[in-house]
């Protein structure tokens, strides 16, 4: 697509998403900050099959299946090429990232889903939990996850892949990522950091985390 003609697409389809409702978080600057480089209007046919675990705006139904609403595009892009690559294992995304053989193809799915409205959260905030993610216990060696996955958990910089939106996500996906980096059995985080963090993490700790994002 011309780029003149592709910047009044996404200038269209972000008016759209954004006037069903005004969200922080969802302004106009803050949709085209995380679409990448990808076509969010094309995205949209594109990610038939994604949708169907995901959900049509990227608000999966299943806890097993991550929200991708509002998500960044560079990390949902990034995610799939190392499901691609066998960096991360999964026994449905494994399959469903090798049927993605255009690049442009996965740009244009990250950017629809990252053009939704940000995932919303569900039930109530756990104290400790919260406590746990802004402030942390340097005591342990847990640092404070505030300081990559910014305010409540939606997001610190939309340019960087490799700290995902995490706020509003399903709770019991978000005890599955930490308890799969506390052993070892999810690899792909930024020089083990986050491996190395949850190791440090009780049980409990995970689930009062969990739940404290779940509910942003």
């Amino acid at each position: 697509m011309h780029s003149r003609n592709r910047g009044k697409a996404v200038a269209l389809f972000t008016t759209l998403v954004i006037s069903a409702v005004a969200w922080a978080g969802d302004s106009e600057a803050d949709i085209r900050a995380r679409l990448g480089a990808g076509d969010p209007a094309a995205g949209k046919d594109k990610s038939a099959m994604c949708q169907g675990c995901h959900g049509a705006d990227g608000n999966s139904a299943a806890p097993n299946f991550p929200k991708l609403a509002g998500q960044y595009a560079d990390y949902i892009r990034k995610q799939v090429t190392d499901y691609q690559k066998g960096v991360r294992q999964d026994a449905t995304m494994t399959g469903m990232a090798a049927t993605v053989t255009s690049e442009q193809d996965l740009q244009d799915i990250a950017a629809y889903f990252a053009s939704q409205k940000q995932m919303a959260g569900e039930g109530s905030a756990n104290a400790a939990g919260g406590k746990l993610y802004t402030e942390g216990d340097m005591s342990r060696g847990i640092y404070a996850c505030i300081n990559c996955h910014g305010e409540r958990g939606k997001g610190k910089a939309p340019d960087n892949a490799l700290f995902p939106v995490i706020g509003g996500q399903h709770k019991d996906y978000l005890v599955k990522q930490l308890t799969d980096l506390k052993g070892r059995t999810r690899s792909n985080d930024p020089a083990g950091m986050m491996a190395d963090i949850a190791r440090n993490m009780s049980d409990a700790d995970i689930a009062a985390t969990a739940e404290y994002l779940a509910a942003q």
